[in-house]
C-alpha cells in the first residue's frame, strides 16, 4: 500500500460499508511540515519540571501523545530566570542545563515522527517576590498589582506582589530574551516556537487595555499597546526564520485581569499585523472559555480570514466540533488540551469514535511524575 493510499485508509471511518473522511483526521500541510492529522497537543503546564529543569519522565508523557506527522506544543517554557511564577517546577530554557534536558524529549518525539514546537513564556505579573531572582519585584506594564487566587493545587490563596512597570529603555532587554530563547530551542532540536501572547501573562499585560495604563509607545492606543509583542515576533522570526514561528492569542480572555474593552479589534489587529512577518501559524483560544461572555459561534473567523498562515483553533472542542470547525474550513487545525492530557492515543480515539478517559484535574498540576501524567490508559 502506498504512503497517499495509507493515510487515505488511516483517516477513514466505515459506516454502512461506505468510509468518509474524518475532517480533523485529514492530511495538512503547515508551512514545510507535512501533517498526517489535525489534532494539536495544545500546550498544557504540569508543573513536574524539578528546579525549572525538564526532567526525563517527560520523555514518556510527550512520546506517549507523538503520532507520526501530529504536531504537539510544549508546556509553557520560561524565557529567563524573571519570567516564572505562579506555577511552580515549570521549565525554562534559558540555561545550557535546560537547554540539554530537553533534547533526549525532543529526540523522542522525533523517533515516533512527532512534530515538536516549545512554547515561551514570560509571566510578568503573575508573580511573586519567591519567584523572582534576588527577591526583586516581577515586571509587567503596570504597577498595578492583581488579586489574591487561588493557586492550581488545593485552597491556598496565592498573594501576588505588587510588579514593577518596565521602563522603556528595559523593553528591548525582554525581547532579546525571547530572541535567544527560540535559539535556544533550535539548538535544543526543536521544528519551531510559539510565543505564548494570551491568559493574562506579559504580553498580554501589554496587549490589553484594562492592565496596560502606559503613556509611552508601548501604551494608550492599540499599535502601541501591541507594539511589544510584534516586536518580539519580528526578533524571532530573524533569528530563526518566520517559518518556524507561531504565536497563541486568547483577545477575548480576562483570565488574570487581563480583559479588553475591543477584543474583536484587538484580535483582527493582530492578525492582520503579524501577517507583515510571515510567520507559520496563529493560535487562537474561544472567548467561550469566558463564562460571563456569550459570543456567537465562530466569533474568531474575522481573525481566521485575516490571518494568512496556518490558523489553529482551542477552547473546549470536542471530536464533532472539532470535525465542524474544519469541514466549514473555520480553522486549519484544532488544538486538544485536557482530552489530549487524559487520552494520549487522542487521535486514534477520534478515528474509531471510542470513548475517552476522564481527566482527574486534581492531577492537573502535582509534581508526581507518573500519576495524572503517564498513567491514562490507551485503548
Amino acid at each position: 500500500m502506498g504512503e497517499v493510499e495509507e493515510i487515505e485508509a488511516e483517516n477513514s471511518h466505515e459506516m454502512a460499508g461506505e468510509a468518509y473522511p474524518i475532517p480533523v483526521l485529514t492530511p495538512y500541510s503547515m508551512g514545510k511540515f507535512n501533517l498526517s492529522h489535525r489534532v494539536v497537543l495544545a500546550p498544557l503546564t504540569r508543573q513536574r519540571s524539578y528546579n525549572n529543569v525538564p526532567q526525563p519522565h517527560a520523555i514518556l508523557y510527550y512520546s506517549q501523545r507523538t503520532t507520526k506527522g501530529g504536531l504537539l506544543i510544549t508546556e509553557a517554557t520560561g524565557v529567563s530566570d524573571t519570567s516564572l511564577g505562579f506555577y511552580p517546577d515549570t521549565p525554562g530554557i534559558w540555561t545550557e542545563e535546560q537547554i540539554e534536558a530537553w533534547k533526549p524529549i525532543v529526540d523522542a518525539v522525533h523517533e515516533k515522527g512527532g512534530i515538536f514546537f516549545c512554547q515561551l513564556w514570560h509571566v510578568g505579573r503573575v508573580s511573586t517576590f519567591d519567584f523572582q531572582p534576588n527577591g526583586q519585584a516581577p515586571v509587567s506594564s503596570t504597577d498595578k498589582s492583581l488579586k489574591p487566587q487561588h493557586r492550581t493545587t488545593g485552597n491556598e490563596i496565592e498573594q501576588f506582589t505588587p510588579p514593577r512597570r518596565l521602563e522603556t529603555d528595559e523593553i528591548p532587554q525582554i525581547v532579546n530574551d525571547f530572541r535567544v530563547a527560540a535559539r535556544n530551542a533550535m539548538r535544543a532540536g526543536f521544528d519551531g516556537i510559539e510565543i505564548h501572547g494570551a491568559l493574562g501573562y506579559l504580553l498580554e499585560q501589554f496587549m490589553k487595555d484594562e492592565v496596560n495604563d502606559r503613556t509611552d509607545k508601548y501604551g494608550g492606543s492599540l499599535e502601541n499597546r501591541c507594539r511589544f509583542p510584534l516586536e518580539i515576533v519580528e526578533a524571532i522570526s530573524n533569528e530563526i526564520g518566520a517559518d518556524k514561528v507561531g504565536i497563541k492569542l486568547s483577545p477575548f480572555s480576562d483570565f488574570m485581569e487581563s480583559g479588553d474593552s475591543n477584543p474583536e479589534a484587538l484580535g483582527l489587529y493582530m492578525a492582520e499585523s503579524l501577517n507583515k512577518y510571515g510567520i507559520l501559524y496563529c493560535h487562537m483560544v474561544e472567548p467561550r472559555i469566558r463564562k460571563d461572555v456569550q459570543k456567537p459561534k465562530w466569533s474568531l473567523l474575522p481573525m481566521r480570514k485575516a490571518f494568512n498562515g496556518t490558523f489553529i483553533i482551542a477552547g473546549g472542542y470536542g471530536r464533532e466540533e472539532g470535525n465542524e470547525a474544519i469541514s466549514k474550513k473555520h480553522a486549519d487545525l484544532v488544538a486538544y488540551g485536557r482530552w489530549f492530557l487524559a487520552n494520549p492515543d487522542l487521535p486514534k480515539r477520534f478515528e474509531l469514535d471510542a470513548p475517552l478517559n476522564k481527566y482527574d484535574r486534581e492531577t492537573f498540576y502535582i509534581s508526581d511524575p507518573v500519576l495524572g501524567y503517564t498513567d491514562y490508559p490507551f485503548l
